[in-house]
């Protein structure tokens, strides 16, 4: 991942990953639903992103140019903790907290902190080690954004799901290689995420693979550590054994996450209170129709333009003990 430029007027974040970009629209294969194409979307923002970031995110000029400013000076102080010099990390971690540097300072900490704490997440985190769970089709962005320019990602983590086949810190694993990408998308950034949980057919045998431990790790990436804006998390599908999984992570949801979730069962009407039709696949009351093919395997195969960041990525972090041996 390159650096970035902050043009002083209008206050936008010129996007300097072209290579990237250039290399996945020529080799990534084309992922169709319907007529819409999914697209990994590193590009410059247009106006309508130009204005909801200073709207939503007191994106002008003079505070992006003392968010940089201040965030620097604090990661100075933290001479443990390695982090990309480049503009683009800042971003990553400044728009989720509306610019404010000592509430970005604190989330890269904690970020970085997840890492230390569940190390066994963190090995082989790569595209190519982690097809199965890639391929599996488990995790997808949708190729339309909502009225608000918010990423849909679908997460199915029902019949689609093979505990033997993906095990859940692999699914938890290709979840956080999906993540990322959206993390990095200026767009995204801006507008938020909103997740769909698709748990149709959501078993006791899935359920006897989510223990406490595994609860309490994911909730505490998605709640304090994932540099993301979630909009919302909507549950559909649910059948009454799920109240059971739900019940292992309510201990460790905080009341702010926690009003973020909402249950929808198969309600669409409800579902479109948060995400409009077009954004939405048909089994979902919407407009989109599925991809066709092994779109799993496609959406691995496009993921593997993106391996050289992954593998950058893996060189970050607090120095430990043994590193510094």
């Amino acid at each position: 991942m390159t650096s970035t430029t902050i043009k002083d007027k209008p206050p936008v974040i010129t996007i300097c990953k072209q290579e990237l970009y250039e290399h996945w629209l020529k080799n990534a294969p084309k992922i169709m639903f319907g007529e819409h194409q999914l697209s990994i979307e590193i590009s410059e923002i247009d106006e309508f992103f130009i204005q909801k970031a200073k709207k939503d995110l007191r994106e002008t000029p003079e505070i992006v140019a003392q968010g940089f400013k201040e965030l620097k000076e604090l990661l100075a102080g933290e001479p443990d903790l390695q982090v990309p010099d480049i503009d683009d990390f800042y971003i990553m971690f400044l728009r989720p907290c509306k610019w404010y540097a000592k509430s970005a300072f604190s989330l890269i900490k904690r970020y970085y902190r997840f890492r230390l704490n569940y190390p066994h997440i963190y090995t082989d985190l790569l595209v190519t080690k982690q097809k199965t769970a890639l391929c599996a089709g488990l995790i997808y962005p949708l190729p339309i954004r909502t009225q608000k320019g918010s990423r849909v990602l679908i997460v199915e983590a029902g019949k689609r799901w093979k505990p033997k086949e993906v095990s859940i810190n692999d699914f938890f694993k290709g979840m956080l290689l999906i993540l990322y990408l959206a993390m990095v998308e200026y767009k995204t950034q801006i507008a938020g995420t909103h997740i769909i949980l698709d748990v149709e057919g959501f078993s006791l045998s899935h359920l006897t693979y989510i223990t406490p431990s595994f609860a309490k790790m994911l909730v505490d990436f998605i709640q304090r550590c994932m540099p993301t804006r979630l909009k919302g998390i909507h549950i559909v599908n649910q059948a009454f054994i799920f109240n059971m999984a739900f019940a292992i992570f309510k201990p460790f949801l905080e009341e702010k996450f926690r009003n973020r979730i909402h249950f929808h069962g198969t309600n669409w009407d409800s579902l479109k209170d948060f995400i409009d039709k077009k954004a939405l696949l048909k089994k979902h009351g919407g407009e989109l129709k599925m991809a066709e093919g092994q779109y799993g395997v496609m959406f691995w195969q496009n993921m593997l333009s993106c391996e050289s960041v992954f593998e950058a990525d893996q060189n970050y972090g607090y120095v430990t003990n043994k590193d510094k041996k």
